[in-house]
């Protein structure tokens, strides 16, 4: 696995990475689009991936563990056709076999929900449905193979509550995957993200079950934990739940997100790892709907105009409102 201390430079920034890709033309907002995670290592990964290259991929998974790092397998799963090879490729190859699960089961969850597609149930087609469920119940079996095979995994847990959640597959089979991946690992980010999504009342939560969930979480965040970013995340699914696009206006959640990005990702305890943008994007989307323009003035300078899309996609022109934030500040 990959070296996760990075290191700190001078005045408590973060040392010069090695590995980093070097940035792309931006766009004459200042801002760019994020690939590969700005990591050549995933950069890697993925191109062997595409040119369906079991040994270059193989070879280039020696930096990572997919079975902790979630941000390195979201790359993995957001490429198209990965689920059709890897699992025959890893045929015989019985130390790449769990991974080899793991890709396909993760891709064929986006898979499925790229079929549903974001449309409100009312409005998805039969069709639609029938794929959605093939594809999760073909993830499931893979995933579950996966856990079993690699028992001290996270991230098969962590996307088996992805597919549970599509599956409508009730409380308590949740609840125990949530379980399973939280006694792998108790502060794991993207678990407590997919709970507090589970929590929100389109699932069947109460409101403000999930926010308190995530308060919980970050009272026991240690400093500079990624997992403060539980805070942003919760505000911003308030947010769409709510009918108020002003609702996060207030000075109790302008400093609540404070205080967690100052504990999280602003902290000079917080490593940097491989997608590190994606937890800067999220705070400054967070905060930027509550208008805390001070820290979010923080955050988008240590993003140097890194656009990572996944959590500004509830806008109907994602990069559009991140140039404009990213411009008020």
């Amino acid at each position: 696995m990959f070296d996760r201390f990075l290191g700190r430079g001078g005045a408590g920034r973060p040392a010069a990475d090695p590995h980093a890709l070097p940035v792309p033309r931006r766009q004459k907002n200042g801002m760019y689009t994020l690939r590969a995670l700005g990591d050549a290592r995933v950069l890697a990964l993925t191109r062997a991936v595409k040119s369906d290259d079991w040994d270059g991929f193989t070879t280039a998974l020696t930096d990572f563990d997919l079975g902790r790092d979630h941000q390195v397998l979201n790359e993995l799963a957001d490429l198209g056709g990965v689920q059709n090879w890897i699992t025959e490729a890893a045929e015989g190859d019985a130390e790449h076999r769990a991974t080899a699960m793991l890709v396909a089961g993760a891709r064929n969850i986006n898979w499925g929900w790229e079929a549903r597609t974001r449309q409100q149930a009312k409005n998805v087609t039969r069709e639609q449905w029938r794929l959605f469920h093939e594809r999760l119940e073909i993830a499931e079996e893979q995933l579950l193979e996966a856990a079993e095979l690699r028992p001290e995994w996270t991230a098969p847990w962590n996307r088996l509550l992805i597919s549970g959640r599509g599956m409508s597959l009730g409380a308590d089979v949740n609840e125990t995957r949530r379980d399973a991946a939280l006694r792998r690992d108790p502060l794991d980010l993207a678990t407590h993200i997919q709970w507090v999504s589970q929590l929100q009342p389109r699932w069947g939560g109460e409101p403000g079950e999930a926010l308190a969930f995530a308060r919980d979480v970050f009272s026991r965040a240690p400093e500079g934990h990624p997992v403060g970013c539980v805070i942003a995340f919760a505000h911003i699914e308030d947010w769409v739940e709510s009918d108020d696009g002003n609702c996060l206006k207030t000075p109790a959640v302008q400093a609540e997100l404070r205080t967690a990005a100052e504990h999280s990702i602003l902290h000079s305890a917080h490593v940097r790892v491989p997608g590190w943008q994606h937890d800067f994007n999220l705070f400054a989307m967070a905060l930027s709907l509550a208008g805390e323009r001070k820290t979010a003035r923080q955050v988008f300078r240590e993003l140097d105009g890194a656009y990572a899309g996944r959590c500004w996609s509830y806008f109907p022109q994602p990069e559009e409102k991140f140039a404009r934030y990213q411009g008020r500040v």
